[in-house]
């Protein structure tokens, strides 16, 4: 039996807009990035509380492709997806040392029982503890790579930005176990081409640089950002000998450590998307997580940590690529790839061709499963809903208008990102939508 495809309609989507004159929601909260304003004025986001948020459903749709690019990735490394408890115990956190140098930044809970418990912001402890509760596992089952995708809590002092600093956020992030630090190096460098092919099939620029450890410790550390005028960290990024670092890490901002160019340009600000450490015994060691040896002795894993503030990289993306009024998604994370727009209720093009639109829409869903969305709001005009449909992003906009009623009957389609409109007929769109849009291998049911 053929499964029904359900209609996805403007009419029935939870998207509270904003005007675009006023930012009605944005009264009592303290706008601060351009991204923070359109996902609130756009319906993508609602605040609850400062730093937290109510993701409405274009944010979890994007937020599905995204993640869906991330697991086939992890996938293609042999990572394994699990889900680490959002509580961990505090005594472990004790046990590394970690909970001193950031204790003023973590929720902590009691439980009746007086038991003391971090509302987690990352999971170095739990899993090294996981694998530590486990009978010593022989050598010959590593490496491991064990990843999830959850969300996670810092007690931010100022919320700002929007998902970008928030005080609950979703990361996805990989911890890896190696039995000596060379092949944890070799499982590092693999981690890392994982991030940078995620990176460019998001389609946004990004660059990889040298960063300091931190409380998080380890040998060596790289961030991964997006350039931004409002990103909170200083890059040098070198053109003459390609050396890129954190400006924590480099040291003088006005020149490059190793070729001593000066250029006015070398320091950008970034917005950190990504980091990775390479933690040795930090964890694995104080937390008993070993494996048993040729020799059947006990011995520390190797650990590294990985993060993708995912939550973060839907607002950078949209920081980076928007206008003013309007979204710009990299492609990929659109929460729909079309919009249909069908004619105004009484108009001559709704007697003519009523039920054009849904035959498009059928037509196009065939081809991009549940990427298409039906602006079936047909009391409003066709120029007020493809105002919206700008607004909020959707890469490209199919309207059902006067020129649909002619024969041959002709389509209007905006290519919202180039700036262009082209009337095409039924089996002129199909082609033009099937060469041009991004979605047809990362499409995602909701």
């Amino acid at each position: 039996m053929n499964k029904i495809r359900i209609v996805h309609r403007s009419s029935r989507l939870f998207q509270p807009l904003n005007p675009v004159q006023k930012n009605i929601q944005a009264k009592n909260v303290d706008l601060t990035s351009l991204s923070q304003k359109l996902m609130l004025d756009l319906g993508i986001i609602k605040q609850s509380s400062p730093g937290s948020f109510h993701y409405l459903p274009l944010a979890v749709r994007s937020l599905n492709k995204l993640t869906k690019i991330v697991d086939e990735e992890m996938a293609n490394i042999d990572a394994q997806k699990v889900i680490f408890p959002t509580l961990t115990y505090s005594k472990l956190w004790e046990k590394t040392g970690r909970i001193s140098d950031v204790d003023s930044e973590l929720f902590k809970v009691k439980d009746r029982h007086d038991g003391s418990y971090i509302l987690s912001p990352t999971h170095e402890e739990a899993a090294a503890d996981l694998l530590a509760t486990i009978t010593p596992m022989s050598y010959k089952q590593f490496p491991l790579k064990l990843y999830q995708i959850s969300s996670k809590f810092r007690d931010e002092m100022k919320p700002r930005f929007g998902l970008m600093r928030a005080r609950q956020f979703i990361m996805k992030d990989l911890y890896s176990f190696d039995l000596n630090m060379e092949l944890a190096r070799a499982t590092y460098d693999q981690v890392c081409e994982a991030y940078e092919r995620i990176f460019k099939l998001i389609g946004i620029n990004f660059v990889k640089v040298l960063g300091t450890t931190g409380n998080m410790g380890g040998s060596i550390s790289n961030e991964f950002h997006f350039i931004s005028k409002i990103g909170e960290d200083k890059i040098l990024s070198c053109g003459s000998c390609g050396y890129r670092a954190n400006v924590e890490l480099a040291g003088d901002e006005l020149q490059c450590p190793v070729c001593g160019n000066n250029d006015k340009d070398l320091i950008k600000n970034g917005i950190e998307v990504g980091h990775t450490f390479l933690l040795g015994e930090k964890y694995s060691k104080p937390l008993n997580a070993n494996f048993m040896g040729i020799n059947s002795n006990a011995v520390a894993l190797q650990m590294g940590s990985y993060g993708l503030g995912i939550s973060r990289i839907l607002a950078a993306a949209i920081e980076v690529g928007s206008l003013e009024h309007e979204i710009r998604w990299p492609d990929v994370l659109a929460p729909y790839s079309i919009i249909i727009i069908s004619p105004k209720d009484g108009s001559k093009e709704d007697s003519a061709v009523k039920d054009l639109p849904l035959e498009m829409y059928r037509t196009l869903d065939g081809v991009f499963c549940d990427e298409v969305l039906l602006d079936d709001r047909n009391a409003l005009t066709i120029g007020k809903r493809v105002l919206d449909a700008k607004r909020t992003g959707y890469p490209y906009i199919v309207v059902v208008g006067s020129k649909a009623t002619e024969t041959p009957a002709r389509l209007e389609v905006i290519d919202v990102k180039n700036d262009e409109q082209h009337y095409l007929s039924k089996d002129q769109l199909v082609d033009f939508l099937q060469g041009n849009c991004a979605n047809k291998s990362h499409s995602v049911t909701n």
